[in-house]
């Protein structure tokens, strides 16, 4: 999968609360198995990750390819100290290279990556089908992508709460209101392939908790 520069870059300046530092390392560690899995690269493979924020996902990527050449970019300077922070203390940090830029505008040559991972990014986008094809630029021919994106507007509850419909609804609203879609993840597979990728395939996967896991919920 692959995209052309834009002539505007869109930048979506986000400064995280250390509450919400917390909530989403908590988020990339309780569904690290579901979100990770297959996204193992190889050694010595160049791998982007567009929208580290904090680096919660960053961490992950470093522990299952060790030996891939990570470059972790960001708009946001203070999120990148944070990511620098959390990755000083793990094992790999060493392959991880940081770079503050705004993803339609990277510092980069045409292809010069491998892999591009992007995870919950495109939802808090206004453009998300842009950043994909600015995206697709520095990707080398034949390379991939990982596009993870949530859907919120897919929750199911037993017993069925009206409470909680009514909190989803605001969150949703909320999102919109801001320039983003909270049900963005329904559109994996039309915008990628709206943006010039190849081969577009989409794995649904399903976060559930219950009593017997518990730490999920």
């Amino acid at each position: 999968m692959t995209a052309a520069p834009s002539a505007m870059p869109v930048a979506v300046l986000r400064r995280y609360s250390d509450q919400e530092a917390r909530r989403l390392t908590g988020q990339a560690g309780t569904l690290a198995a579901l979100l990770h899995a297959g996204t193992a690269y190889p050694a010595g493979s160049r791998v982007l990750e567009a929208g580290c924020g904090v680096g919660a996902q960053t961490v992950h990527l470093a522990a299952s390819g060790p030996g891939a050449r990570i470059t972790a970019v960001d708009i946001s300077a203070d999120s990148l100290a944070q990511a620098h922070a959390r990755l000083a203390a793990r094992p790999h940090a060493a392959t991880v290279r940081r770079q503050q830029a705004a993803l339609t505008a990277l510092p980069y040559a045409d292809a010069p990556f491998d892999h591009l991972f992007v995870c919950f990014v495109l939802e808090h986008l206004p453009d998300p089908g842009r950043t994909l094809t600015d995206l697709r630029r520095v990707l080398r021919p034949g390379g991939g992508i990982t596009v993870i994106e949530g859907d919120h507007g897919s929750a199911f509850f037993h017993p069925d709460s009206a409470h909680a419909r009514v909190v989803i609804g605001h969150q949703v609203g909320l999102q919109a209101a801001a320039g983003g879609n909270a049900l963005l993840g329904r559109q994996v597979q039309p915008l990628p392939a709206a943006a010039g990728y190849a081969e577009v395939t989409v794995r649904p996967r399903t976060a559930s908790a219950d009593a017997a896991r518990p730490g999920r919920a």
